[in-house]
C-alpha cells in the first residue's frame, strides 16, 4: 500500500451557475488532472459526487468532486475514505484559498479550516484536520469592507478577472506537476518545490 495520496477531492459548488467562479478553484483543478490523465469522473450515488481514478507513473489515486454543495462535502468525502478504507493522511483536499493572491499555491497538513465551510466540514466527518491541503489561492476582496463576510460571499461566488484567471491557471498547472510526489508519498520535495520562488 502507498504511504503517498490515495484520494484527491476537489472542492466545488454544482451547477452551471457556479461554475465559472472563484469558490469552485477545486474543481477546475479535479477537471484538470482528469482529463489530462485520460481519466473519467461518473457520477457516484454512494459517494454523493463525481468519482473516478486516475494512474500516473505505477500509482492510481482516486479523484472526487463532492455534488453536494460545498458546506457538505465531508459527507461525500467520508462516504469514499470509509468505503476504501483510506486514511485521513492519505487524502489531499484541493481549495480555494483567500489567504494566498491569485496564482500561489501552498501545499499543508492539517492546520484549521480558516473559515473554509468545505474543510470545516470534511474534518468533521473524518474525525480529525490531520488531512493534506492544497490551497489554491483566489486573492481576497480586502479586510477593510464595513461587511467583511457579506464581500467574501459575494466574492467567493463571483468569476475572477481574466488576469486573475491567468493566474489561477498557472498556479493549477505548476501543482499539477508535484502529482507524482504526491502519489508517492514524497511530501517534503513535493512542499520544496512549490513553495521555493523561482
Amino acid at each position: 500500500m502507498s504511504n503517498g495520496i490515495q484520494l484527491i477531492v476537489g472542492l466545488g459548488n454544482p451547477g452551471p451557475e457556479y461554475e465559472a467562479t472563484r469558490h469552485n478553484a477545486g474543481f477546475w483543478w479535479g477537471d484538470q488532472l482528469s482529463s489530462a490523465n485520460s481519466g473519467k469522473l461518473s457520477a457516484e450515488a454512494k459517494f454523493s459526487g463525481l468519482a473516478g481514478k486516475v494512474k500516473i507513473a505505477s500509482h492510481e489515486a482516486w479523484v472526487l468532486k463532492p455534488s453536494t454543495f460545498m458546506n457538505h462535502s465531508g459527507r461525500a468525502v467520508g462516504a469514499l475514505a470509509n468505503f476504501y478504507k483510506l486514511p485521513p493522511e492519505a487524502i489531499l483536499v484541493v481549495h480555494d484559498e483567500l489567504d494566498l493572491p491569485p496564482g500561489e499555491v501552498k501545499l499543508k497538513f492539517g492546520g484549521g479550516h480558516g473559515g473554509h465551510n468545505g474543510l470545516k466540514d470534511i474534518a468533521a466527518h473524518l474525525g480529525t484536520r490531520d488531512f493534506w491541503r492544497l490551497r489554491l489561492g483566489i486573492g481576497h476582496p480586502g479586510a477593510s469592507l464595513p461587511n467583511k463576510s457579506e464581500a467574501v460571499i459575494n466574492y467567493v461566488l463571483h468569476t475572477p478577472t481574466r488576469g486573475e484567471m491567468q493566474l489561477i491557471e498557472q498556479g493549477i498547472d505548476q501543482s499539477m506537476q508535484l502529482l507524482p510526489l504526491l502519489l508517492e508519498g514524497n511530501f517534503e520535495e513535493a512542499m520544496l518545490k512549490l513553495h521555493t520562488k523561482k
